[in-house]
């Protein structure tokens, strides 16, 4: 990696197995963790190719799986992916930097029809990789797919920033809402999930 995450760089290193013991301890407690996966579910057809982009342990992409998608999850914490393979059989977990992203040189080279950035993952991407990340995540896409971004409002990324990122990388701002349930969206809530398209022309 050219620059370390912010994963990386703003926690111990202790935190990837908190993070890892802290999803594997709500799973069994039965707690709701596909909230984000039904939202793009609802977003594709059905048996669609899906990029879970900074998919940490898996709980995303692997909900996704068992709706009958196609998933590819990416992350550059090697302990997540770890902790993600051995939960979560079935979809293809890999290794790799958002901000690098060339999937096709890991032998991913058919395009998504949907990606998905949840948990906070541009908040804890590389400072200034945020524009960079979201052109890597738009070139995977096919014409006409979607990405679902979702993050804290107060995390150091503005709105306005995003969106012209997104612009930037050739994406489509579509719909903004204040929770992934769909709440709707308000200038003051503390959390956006913006549903973007790669156009088709």
């Amino acid at each position: 990696m050219a620059n370390p995450t912010r994963w990386a760089t703003d926690t111990g290193p202790e935190h990837s197995q908190w993070y890892i013991d802290r999803f594997r301890k709500l799973a069994a407690e039965g707690a709701d963790l596909a909230g984000e996966a039904r939202l793009v579910d609802a977003l594709v057809a059905p048996g669609s190719r899906i990029l879970d982009a900074g998919s940490g342990t898996g709980r995303v992409g692997a909900a996704l799986a068992e709706r009958g998608h196609t998933v590819v999850g990416v992350d550059a914490d090697p302990a997540l992916v770890d902790a993600a393979r051995a939960d979560y059989p079935g979809p293809t977990w890999l290794v790799a930097d958002l901000a690098e992203l060339d999937l096709p040189a890991l032998g991913e080279a058919e395009p998504f029809d949907a990606a998905v950035l949840a948990g906070n993952v541009l908040a804890f991407v590389a400072v200034g990789t945020e524009p960079e990340v979201l052109r890597r995540v738009a070139a995977h896409l096919r014409p006409d797919g979607v990405l679902t971004v979702g993050f804290g409002t107060e995390r150091g990324y503005p709105l306005t920033a995003f969106d012209a990122d997104a612009v930037a990388a050739g994406l489509r701002v579509e719909q903004r809402f204040a929770t992934w349930d769909l709440r709707p969206w308000r200038d003051d809530a503390p959390f956006a999930v913006t549903v973007l398209r790669r156009p088709a022309d």
